[in-house]
């Protein structure tokens, strides 16, 4: 028979026996060889024997091929090779299949010693290419520094590795060494987990991240990747786990980096307070970049001035320590001085920028004063960084940090990392610089403006408290003010401008400028308002057009007349007032609220209430009353039930005042926060006296006559004379160029006061009269004779006035 030609297929007994050949031995383990065909030729080339890989691989029995020659197998033999003598050791050729088919083999020929016989091993050529590509890609990464391979047998011990002492724990790792003897108990368990895992499922676990600990050395992790796959037999049944352990330190590293760099971002810098911002940058580096950390900043920097130009050791106070709880050496706590430390070439590479590590024998070396290494060196430090705070050509501070303990020591690569962390930091806290600058700016400004905090006149005690806006909301305007009027009446105001920092504290500089000039014309609350609210109105004309929609105002103003106990009052779209009366009972005021100073041209109303002595007036601003979790109507209901509760006859309206603000007010208001309080007087029935004027030339003398009966009466006979002069002037003008009906009326306290009530709505008017003229000298004469004198006009009515100075006794 040709062998060439035949194209039998096997028959069944042949595919037992091929399966019987190539299954499985008592192990349950694939055969090490089951792809390598063996056949033994004699010199000639003559098949003497044929193994059953050899029928596996082409098809033929041995007694089909055996005594023939080997040339009948071979495709591609060429003619001149007559025996194996004459064959190539090795090489590739194509075997006829008992199909008629050809099958790429690579061969071995080897001469069996002591004979004249030759060993021939075959193999599929795409097997033994595949082998020898795995074993080249075995030992390309065995011979990776950072990947260890680690064969484990269906027991999960290791049957080979290419760990050497320096890739693990500094120890070899011999066959059937277990994972619990190279790592901790903890750690080896739950690795071993996983491995099981892969082994049960064949599901493969792909750059899984470890934290391990050698078991030598437990206290130190490793970063560890782990790529775990099955190992399967030809028929796919399980012989054990590859598993890939590579270094990620690294990667974990420049992971850490990239994390630290993005909390910075997102904690530094949303405070403008200095020291909050310089805590949160220590607090961001511990403890993921440090064990310790500090933040030094210069003096000046507290307070939002520039640093000197030539920042060291004795110009800084420590702004944040981290973490908290931590025990610095020498008991360093917040706030205290930073010593200055001797030159040295890398702090002079620090004052010129640069990021400087010390190893702690560096460290000690450079500072040399022994007392000095025990202030500043954590117990167990064994390295430090600093960097320092530039930021806009200024050096603000340093910031460093610590390693302690089995931690890894500082390396130079981190120190860009530290050198971007500072330069972030740097900013944020100029930034909260600059606004700690303004905010004084501000509030220096807005206190310059305020009135004093109490007052005491013949109408009222006063007390004004003022919060300023906190945790970096600026300064919004919010003012009061106590002006003393003539006829001992008392102007009370509350007002809130729109907007915030020094335009805003300029706004209301100019309001209450103007406000105390028209309380000096002594108008009518609603006129004074409306007069402001065209002078808003000016402002916001002058404005550059991005800013009119922030100019404006609110604005409570009233009057107190002690004498008559009324208080009128009017509303530019602002809180009103609450009333405390004497028995302790508090209310809010009902006023008719106009519009707000910068909005239209309506009409304001003046609301008129009757007060008794010892009452308490509170005026307040929106800061004071409205929070998170209330509103207005809210608000001024506590505001009025504080009231009711903290105002006492007995204690002081400022410490009421103060202790309101605390109450009520936010911790870290975003608003500014103003009170008002004013605890009303009354003048004495016995100090006032009143008297008609009849329409009748003849009443001057009568006024006279009156008034000095009535100084008599009060003991002031040094001002009778003075007193008649100007009473004659009055009273003659208010019959020659007035209107009935008029009055004229005396008010003792620490000034006389005289006054002329006409229904003339005429202004009269100060001139200096020629030596010529028959009259035109009255008032000049009234001005020269007392200490002041004006005019206020009511409705349909106006009122001269003049005071004069009672001198005290001794």
């Amino acid at each position: 028979m040709d062998i060439k030609t035949v194209n039998d297929v096997h028959s069944e007994g042949d595919i037992q026996g091929t399966m019987r050949l190539s299954g499985s031995g008592p192990s349950g383990r694939p055969p090490p060889f089951e792809y390598v065909a063996a056949a033994v030729l004699d010199d000639r080339g003559t098949v003497l024997r044929w193994t059953g890989t050899a029928k596996d691989l082409t098809g033929f029995t041995a007694e089909e091929v055996c005594d023939r020659p080997i040339q009948e197998l071979v495709a591609d033999l060429p003619d001149e090779l007559h025996n194996a003598r004459e064959m190539p050791a090795s090489g590739h050729v194509r075997l006829w299949h008992r199909s008629g088919d050809t099958i790429d083999a690579t061969f071995r020929i080897s001469p069996v010693e002591g004979s004249a016989e030759f060993l021939v091993l075959a193999a599929p050529t795409h097997h033994v290419t595949n082998r020898d590509q795995g074993a080249a890609l075995l030992r390309a990464l065995s011979s990776q520094d950072r990947i260890t391979i680690a064969l484990h047998d269906t027991d999960l011990s290791t049957v080979r590795t290419n760990a050497t002492p320096g890739t693990l724990d500094g120890r070899p790792v011999d066959p059937g060494t277990r994972l619990c003897d190279v790592l901790c108990a903890e750690d080896a368990e739950n690795l071993e987990a996983v491995l099981r895992q892969v082994l049960v499922t064949g599901v493969p676990v792909v750059r899984r991240n470890l934290q391990v600990s050698w078991r030598h050395d437990p206290a130190r992790q490793h970063a560890l990747s782990l790529s775990a796959f099955r190992l399967e037999d030809s028929r796919r049944r399980p012989t054990g786990v590859a598993a890939l352990y590579i270094d990620s330190a690294d990667d974990l590293r420049a992971r850490r980096h990239l994390d630290l760099a993005r909390e910075v971002a997102e904690q530094v810098g949303g405070s403008l307070d200095v020291v909050r911002t310089a805590q949160d940058l220590a607090d961001v580096l511990v403890p993921a970049f440090g064990d310790l950390a500090a933040v030094d900043l210069a003096h000046s920097v507290f307070d939002g001035e520039e640093p000197s130009k030539q920042l060291g050791g004795g110009d800084m106070d420590n702004a944040a320590l981290a973490p908290a709880t931590a025990v610095w050496p020498a008991g360093i706590k917040r706030g205290d001085p930073v010593p200055p430390l001797p030159d040295h070439p890398l702090l002079r590479s620090f004052r010129h920028g640069e990021t400087v590590v010390f190893g702690r024998d560096d460290f000690i070396a450079m500072v040399s004063d022994p007392q000095l290494v025990e202030y500043l060196v954590p117990k167990d430090a064994h390295s430090v960084m600093v960097a320092p705070l530039h930021a806009r050509g200024l050096t603000l501070g340093a910031i460093s940090a610590w390693r302690c303990g089995r931690s890894d020591p500082f390396t130079e690569d981190e120190a860009d990392l530290m050198a971007q962390i500072a330069s972030r930091g740097a900013l944020a806290i100029d930034n909260a610089r600059r606004y700690t600058r303004e905010h004084r700016a501000a509030m220096a400004l807005q206190q310059r403006l305020l009135p004093p905090a109490t007052t005491d006149t013949p109408a009222a005690e006063t007390a004004g408290v003022y919060l300023p806006a906190g945790d970096g909301a600026e300064i919004r305007g919010d003012w009061y003010d106590a002006i003393a009027l003539p006829s001992l009446r008392l102007a009370l105001v509350a007002g809130d401008v729109i907007g915030h920092g020094i335009l805003a504290s300029a706004t209301m500089g100019r309001l209450r400028a103007a406000i105390q000039t028209l309380a000096d014309l002594e108008l009518e609350p609603d006129e004074v308002l409306a007069r402001i609210a065209d002078l808003v109105q000016r402002l916001v004309a002058e404005a550059p057009p991005d800013h009119h929609d922030v100019v404006g105002a609110t604005c409570l103003y009233a009057v107190y007349d002690p004498v008559t106990r009324r208080c009128a009052m009017a509303s530019a779209g602002h809180l009103p007032p609450v009333l405390v009366r004497p028995d302790g009972t508090a209310e809010v005021v009902k006023v008719s609220p106009g519009p707000p100073l910068a909005i239209g041209s309506l009409p304001y109303e003046t609301t008129v209430i009757d007060l008794e002595p010892g009452s308490v007036l509170a005026f307040c601003t929106n800061g004071l009353i409205e929070g998170s979790d209330r509103d207005i109507d809210q608000g001024l209901q506590c505001l009025t039930d504080a009231l009711a509760a903290s105002c006492r006859p007995d204690r002081a309206l400022d410490e009421t005042g103060r202790a309101l603000l605390a109450n009520l007010a936010d911790q870290a208001p975003r608003d500014d926060a103003a009170l008002l309080l004013a605890r009303t007087r009354a003048v004495p029935a016995g100090d006032t006296a009143h008297w008609e004027i009849p329409a009748d030339p003849a009443a001057v003398s009568e006024a006279r006559a009156w008034t000095t009966r009535q100084l008599t009466r009060w003991g002031l006979d040094d001002l009778v004379f003075t007193t008649e002069l100007i009473v004659s002037e009055l009273v003659t003008n208010a019959i020659r160029y007035g209107r009935p009906p008029a009055e004229l009326r005396l008010i003792r306290h620490d000034v006389l006061v005289c006054e002329v009530t006409d229904s003339s709505p005429t202004q009269p008017r100060l001139r200096r009269a020629a030596t010529t003229d028959e009259g035109g000298r009255g008032l000049f004469l009234i001005a020269q004779l007392g200490a002041r004198w004006g005019c206020r006009h009511g409705q349909s009515r106006k009122t001269i006035w003049s005071e004069q100075l009672i001198e005290c006794p001794g």
